[in-house]
Formats: structure tokens, C-alpha cells, sequence
């Protein structure tokens, strides 16, 4: 299974209370589906509702539905880079709505310091899945989707570069020993992450693509 994610910039925020008990959030669509999405990839409705339908009652409904500030590699939930909450998601048509709390946390206290200082959020859905190539050239998520979370924060869907986000989507994920765990591009991945000088990325790329591929 590949991990699979898909990014929405058209979220509003909302303030609940006032003072100590102001509560802040972000509302939107979460997800799509029947709609093919500008990465090319289509939602069967049925398999997001039952993925949905999955999610609320066993996180949603019992206040586990984490999500994270940033840009996650991999389907599971850091919990010392949670920054929000997801409080509900409920079908509207082919779209899923959904809002989520800015929670306490350092992650959460970056995340309601730039919504405070008027910076755009989006989200960006998070999950496993195959994919399959149909006539048209779309890719349709496959019947074994399963959401990891609804909706990560982040500033600019499109932050990472195309080559970064194409390694993290085409790693393999396996079920092994009830933990899903990554089959490709770990340590490609390291290495990029340990090229914390912008040159020495840009004169790395070429190499760790090159590498990468050798690997498929």
C-alpha cells in the first residue's frame, strides 16, 4: 500500500468563547469524492464513506482524531507534532466537512500564532491505499484505502518539493505485526533530511533521485 495524501486550501477559521475560553478552528472540506483531484487521483464515495464512517467511531467519537502541523512522511500520528484536533466529519453530497480545534500544544500554539498573524492554512489528508491506472489516465484509490487522518495543517500545500513529496508517496507500506511499516526510500529519505544546507540538497538531488530510482 502507498501512502496517500491530498491537499485542501480552502478552509475558514472559526473562534468559539472569549478570554481564557476562546477556542479556535478550522473548517472545511476534508475530502473528495467522485471528483478527480489535481493529483490525478479519484475517490470512490463508497470507500470513503466506510472509511469515514470508520475514523468517527474509532477516533472522532472518542477524541483521538489527531492531526499534526506540517508535512508527515509516513501514515501514523507523532504525538509531539500534534497540533489539532478533529471534532467531527460528516457527509455533505460527494464531500466530507469537517472541523477541527487548535489544541494547546507547541505545535498548536505555531498553528494559532499564524492563523492569529492572518497566514493561510490549508490541510492535507492523510492515508494508505493501492492505486489504479484507468484508460483515462486518472488513478482511482483502491478498496483497501484506509485513513490514517482527515486533515494535517499545513502552510503551503505545495511546500515540499515535487521530488521530496514523489519519494514519500511512493513508498511501500505493509501491515507487520499490527504496525504499518515503510518497504522503500527510508534511507533516501534520511539523507535528505540530514541536508539541512540548501546547497548541498541542491547538489545531492540529482544523485539521491538517481539512487532512488535504482531502487524501484
Amino acid at each position: 500500500m502507498k501512502l496517500i495524501t491530498e491537499e485542501v486550501t480552502n478552509v475558514k477559521i472559526i473562534t468559539e468563547g472569549k478570554g481564557d475560553n476562546k477556542k479556535l478552528y478550522i473548517e472545511g472540506v476534508f475530502l473528495q469524492g467522485e471528483i478527480k483531484n489535481r493529483n490525478g487521483r479519484m475517490y470512490p464515495i463508497d470507500t470513503l464513506k466506510r472509511e469515514v464512517e470508520r475514523y468517527n467511531e474509532s477516533f472522532v467519537q472518542k477524541g483521538r482524531a489527531l492531526g499534526e502541523l506540517g508535512h508527515p512522511d509516513g501514515p501514523t500520528v507523532n504525538l509531539d507534532r500534534v497540533s489539532h484536533k478533529i471534532t467531527s466529519l460528516v457527509q455533505e453530497g460527494n464531500n466530507f466537512k469537517g472541523k477541527a480545534q487548535i489544541l494547546n500544544t507547541p505545535m498548536g500554539k505555531i498553528a494559532s500564532s499564524l492563523l492569529d498573524e492572518g497566514v493561510m492554512l490549508g490541510v492535507s489528508s492523510r492515508g494508505v491505499g493501492s492505486l489504479t491506472t484507468t484508460n483515462e489516465g486518472h488513478k482511482v484509490v483502491g478498496e483497501d484505502f484506509m485513513l490514517a487522518t482527515a486533515a494535517d495543517i499545513v502552510a503551503d500545500p505545495s511546500a515540499p518539493d515535487a521530488f521530496v513529496s514523489g519519494i514519500m508517496e511512493g513508498r511501500e507500506w505493509v501491515w507487520e505485526g499490527g504496525i504499518l511499516r515503510e518497504q522503500l526510500a527510508e534511507k533516501t529519505y534520511k539523507k535528505i533530511n540530514t541536508l539541512v544546507d540548501q546547497q548541498r540538497l541542491d547538489e545531492h538531488k540529482l544523485n539521491l533521485f538517481n539512487e532512488f530510482l535504482s531502487n524501484l
